[in-house]
């Protein structure tokens, strides 16, 4: 599975409250959601998300209240993977559940600039960065992958149920 676009990047302890702010949790559309994606840091930048681009972060992305709206929220605003220096537990699965790839690098920020434009092979983790050079990050495999071409967990289980 590959994806591909340009970076937005962003720093270290990114947490969900920041993801999508907690006054936007009672809304269940994602489109909504999206909307107000990373609205603290970048006001922006859902209408820069929304062409499809890869986010980039430091360490403990996703950190914070385990709340499922953040991969949500960054998935329909346009986000078609997230490359992080690691990630809280509970915002990777959320992320894998909802079909968001979540890859780690580590010195993602160090290797990766905004604006670059990358090439993601989440099966093998390889990172193509403006076609000068090649990072190793890990990969999605096993049931994880499965779940994530499906498109997250719903789908794939609908797939096993036809």
């Amino acid at each position: 599975m590959i994806v591909e676009g340009k970076v937005l990047k962003f720093g270290d302890k990114i947490d969900t409250d920041i993801i999508i702010p907690a006054r936007y949790l009672k809304y269940t559309d994602p489109e909504y959601l999206a909307q107000h994606a990373m609205e603290p840091l970048d006001p922006e930048f859902y209408k820069k998300a929304k062409q499809g681009v890869i986010l980039v972060a430091g360490k403990v992305f996703g950190m914070g209240s385990s709340r499922e709206q953040a991969a949500i929220a960054l998935k329909a605003a346009g986000v078609k993977a997230v490359i992080a220096e690691s990630f809280a537990r509970i915002f990777y699965r959320n992320a894998i559940n909802n079909g968001l790839p979540a890859i780690v690098l580590p010195n993602a920020t160090k290797e990766i600039n905004e604006g670059d434009y990358v090439v993601v092979n989440v099966e093998t983790g390889e990172i193509r960065v403006n076609n000068t050079k090649v990072l190793k990050g890990k990969g999605i495999t096993g049931m994880p992958l499965e779940i994530v071409r499906a498109g997250g967990l719903i789908q794939y289980l609908k797939a096993l149920k036809a």
